[in-house]
């Protein structure tokens, strides 16, 4: 039976951090926009926050193991309060390369905070829901993440919407209050055991010997650049310089596209019944999505290329963007858990997250470079290559139904 009690904590805290996270990120890329930074410029300003999101996860899931996953949440949680908070103290006088290097540290530590979070929380889904039961833990990981990234699209909005109302040192301050007292009700409240392994792992374990953890980890590597890519900063810049949208729009428009794409997420069991005739994933689901997303990315960059309508092809096409990457989003979270054992599931989880945040990593460089030598267009056809790449490592998936006792058998 589910601990719904636990499960809704950890998923409220999960929520809480979420919010601010899309709140950050817009607040960050619309404010340096303000300032006149350059696509690449504003790109750097992440790199720290992907590149100690890979080092976090592939640590965080050997910390959770021995520590609790209580631990890491707690952890993951102080953090992104001190980040919001420091952050806020950003002084304008300070000269260009100060500025950079001021906040490219503190989202270094909002890196570390959100995949701390993220792999707490993911993890103890494997603790919470009974075993033997793969529809139900497909269930309440499509509920969680999809929640999750409806939740980071209203962040998306709120961060534009703060920096309209309140200014940028403000809207900070005011999430960092906020994230405070979701830190105390964890702190409070979960219990301190969960997720600590009864078999400690050595540290020079934390990289999976399990192959079909190593192939799906490589195929969230790529399917995540893909987005990040045009979405990160592409898509933004392209939307204030090329279509004279304001801030509130642009963060409406992104917080609109994550609601929808978490709203997708949630309701992926439900999806694939009505398409494919069953609720549990099996291997070569992965890899049908993954084609069929580059399929649609490459329509999108031939209209972009020749100047077709941007309502069409920017709007409408990433819109459906969204309802197929959130699908494949919804599978791969599914898998890592199905072939994974109990015991071990902060650690591979850790391991998985660290590929995902690897994806996104070099998205988001590539993001600026691309879209500052080619434009939106650009960036679209990289991400279709990168998609392209998720489908053909997906192919090696086991094409049969997943099942808890997978990846010891490897």
């Amino acid at each position: 039976m589910t601990n719904i009690k636990n499960y809704t904590l950890v998923t409220a805290a999960y929520w809480g951090f979420t919010l601010t996270d899309g709140a950050l990120r817009m607040l960050v890329l619309l404010h340096f926009h303000d300032l006149g930074y350059s696509a690449v410029q504003i790109s750097f300003l992440f790199l720290l926050y992907e590149f100690f999101g890979v080092i976090t996860n592939l640590i965080g899931g050997w910390v959770g193991s021995h520590m609790g996953l209580k631990v890491t949440l707690f952890a993951g949680l102080t953090l992104q309060v001190f980040s919001l908070f420091f952050l806020g103290l950003l002084n304008p006088e300070w000269p260009a390369m100060l500025s950079v290097c001021y906040v490219m540290g503190l989202q270094a530590l909002s890196g570390i905070a959100k995949d701390l979070t993220k792999m707490s929380s993911k993890s103890a889904i494997k603790m919470l829901v009974p075993e033997e039961a793969d529809s139900t833990l497909f269930k309440w990981v499509a509920v969680l993440t999809g929640s999750k990234n409806a939740l980071k699209g209203g962040g998306f909005f709120l961060g534009g919407l703060l920096l309209t109302t309140v200014g940028f040192r403000n809207g900070l301050w005011f999430m960092a209050a906020g994230l405070a007292l979701v830190l105390l009700a964890t702190a409070l409240s979960l219990p301190k055991a969960i997720g600590m392994a009864k078999k400690k792992t050595k540290f020079s374990a934390i990289l999976s010997k399990s192959r079909h953890i190593n192939l799906l980890s490589a195929a969230r590597l790529f399917l995540f650049g893909s987005r990040d890519i045009w979405f990160v900063v592409g898509l933004p810049v392209f939307l204030s310089a090329n279509l004279g949208w304001n801030h509130t729009q642009i963060g409406g428009f992104l917080a609109f596209w994550v609601i929808g794409y978490g709203g997708v997420q949630a309701f992926a069991p439900k999806l694939l019944t009505l398409f494919m005739g069953h609720t549990t994933p099996r291997g070569g689901t992965a890899s049908a999505g993954a084609f069929s997303l580059a399929g649609l990315t490459v329509l999108i960059a031939i209209g972009v290329t020749f100047e077709l309508s941007p309502w069409l092809t920017v709007v409408v096409g990433l819109v459906l963007f969204g309802v197929i990457f959130a699908v494949n989003s919804s599978v791969h979270s599914y898998l890592i858990l199905a072939y994974t054992e109990t015991d071990e599931a902060a650690l591979n989880v850790g391991f998985y997250y660290m590929a995902n945040a690897a994806g996104r990593l070099v998205g988001t460089l590539l993001s600026g470079i691309v879209f500052q030598m080619s434009g939106l267009a650009g960036c679209l056809w990289v991400s279709a290559v990168f998609v392209c790449l998720a489908g053909v490592i997906s192919l090696k998936f086991p094409r049969g139904y997943c099942n808890e006792n997978m990846a010891s058998s490897i």
